[in-house]
């Protein structure tokens, strides 16, 4: 038979430690040593992390662990932190080296960077990111040799004001405008071209179209490399202001292809500076040739008739883009429509790639050099002239030889080589310009050209002379309306 002792307490002979028995079971007071121990040890509590030694088998936990944080993890190693990690926030991330040091929207980087594809940077230092970038010549609406205002009609047209840019006209249009450089501009610019109506014509019908218009030449727009499969896509750029909120066409034409296309953009609201920016895809199939003639109109549309917006927009180069109705698809203002009607432009830019960077502000001598490729005005009267700050009405044109006793020949440099051989421009009435030769002077009206070149020309002045034949002397302007001037447009 079995023996039974019944006790409610054990203690140790050393008082070290003890057994109590209770109802609810037995609390072990002092150290405890085992071989082994079974069972459940969830209500463990206050092991000391130094006690806690050796490996605990992978079996002894179970495939899941419950959720916890890990806030007070110290020392993990590496290799030990394995799989996908969720997607989390590294706001509070710390220790990263300088090297790959990224935070919203700023990297900063010490030491040589690498990417692996294309980078698009619209700016460095919130500034242009290098220059001869701008293609556009008189972007930034600053040159203006022929003048700085000046009435627009449909006979008066063309290149008026700022140099590289013309307005035109299709078709027979009653209204008048004033094309005039203006000092209202964004910030970073001090000039704009700007149309003001000053006779509206509300309805344009047919044909009838108005815009203001760049070209430029082949051989600068061969990084473009069209026709190859390397053609690349291009960007332009520019602000504008306008009376008239809605959609207005860019038109882009190459005259060597025969291709064109049409952007559009929205001036969203009235009286205001917008940015707008436009990219266009390169042509594969037609190249643009390597020459000093035009490779491209860019085409500002001011407003359009149906016959010019009733078809298919042309969104890639092609020759249906040149068809009249293809035009200007969506073009839906006229700012000639009401005598409160203007529209002003100004920092365009046209650039490699498909993005658009901060304008290219070039020097005034730079882009007056720029200009005179294409137009130079030698002498004039008046006051001032554009933007040259010149004020003199007896200008010196140049040195003159008497090649009979009442005509003369001069010989005219230009400040760059011109584009091609220029055709003489000048005003010509009575005693419009002036003779000093030996001792004495005559006045005369007019001037030809004896022989153009590139880099300069034979002038022929004539009309009133009472010179000696051989005499040596020298001409200026003796009116306040004469001029000479060399045209070389495209």
């Amino acid at each position: 038979m079995a023996s039974e002792i019944r006790v409610n307490k054990i203690e140790n002979r050393s008082g070290l430690g003890t057994v109590t028995f209770a109802d609810t079971g037995v609390d072990l007071a002092g150290i405890v040593t085992a071989t082994t121990f079974s069972g459940s040890g969830a209500s463990l509590t206050n092991l000391p992390a130094a006690s806690l030694t050796g490996t605990v088998a992978d079996a002894r936990f179970p495939a899941t662990l419950p959720a916890a944080s890990g806030a007070n993890l110290t020392n993990l190693p590496a290799a030990n932190l394995t799989g996908a990690l969720p997607a989390i926030s590294g706001a509070n991330l710390t220790g990263i080296a300088a090297t790959d040091n990224v935070r919203t929207g700023i990297l900063d980087v010490a030491g040589i960077a690498t990417f692996r594809s294309d980078v698009n940077i619209p700016n460095i230092n919130g500034g242009q990111i290098g220059g001869r970038r701008n293609i556009i010549i008189n972007g930034a609406m600053q040159i203006s040799q022929r003048a700085t205002s000046v009435t627009v009609t449909n006979t008066v047209k063309g290149y008026q004001t700022l140099d590289r840019f013309e307005y035109n006209i299709h078709g027979t249009i009653t209204h008048e405008m004033t094309m005039a450089q203006s000092s209202e501009s964004p910030d970073g610019f001090s000039n704009s071209l700007k149309f003001s109506t000053t006779t509206a014509d509300a309805s344009l019908t047919d044909t009838q179209s108005h815009y203001l218009t760049t070209e430029i030449e082949g051989q600068d727009l061969q990084q473009l490399a069209y026709g190859t499969s390397s053609a690349k896509s291009f960007t332009l750029s520019f602000y504008v202001k306008g009376t008239i909120t809605g959609t207005y066409v860019v038109w882009f034409y190459s005259a060597d292809t025969g291709k064109a296309l049409r952007k559009t953009y929205t001036i969203s609201s009235a009286n205001t500076w917008e940015r707008k920016t436009i990219t266009v895809a390169g042509d594969t199939s037609s190249a643009i040739n390597n020459d000093n003639g035009s490779g491209m109109f860019i085409r500002w549309i001011l407003g359009a008739g149906p016959d010019y917006s009733s078809g298919s927009a042309s969104t890639t180069w092609s020759t249906d883009g040149y068809t009249n109705t293809n035009r200007y698809v969506g073009q839906t203002a006229n700012i000639a429509a009401t005598t409160s009607d203007n529209w002003a432009i100004t920092g365009v830019q046209f650039e490699l790639g498909s993005q658009a960077t901060a304008f290219e502000h070039r020097s005034f001598a730079e882009e007056l050099a720029l200009c005179q490729r294409y137009y130079y005005k030698h002498a004039f009267g008046g006051s001032v002239d554009g933007n040259l700050g010149i004020s003199n009405n007896n200008m010196a044109v140049g040195m003159c030889a008497m090649y009979t006793s009442s005509a003369g020949f001069g010989y005219i440099p230009y400040p760059v080589t011109m584009r091609a051989l220029p055709t003489l421009e000048n005003a010509t009435g009575t005693d419009y310009y002036r003779v000093y030769a030996r001792g004495g002077a005559d006045n005369f009206n007019d001037i030809s050209t004896q022989q153009f070149g590139v880099n300069g020309s034979v002038i022929n002045y004539y009309d009133g002379f009472a010179r000696t034949q051989g005499d040596a002397g020298w001409i200026q302007i003796y009116n306040t309306n004469a001029y000479i001037a060399f045209n070389a447009e495209l």
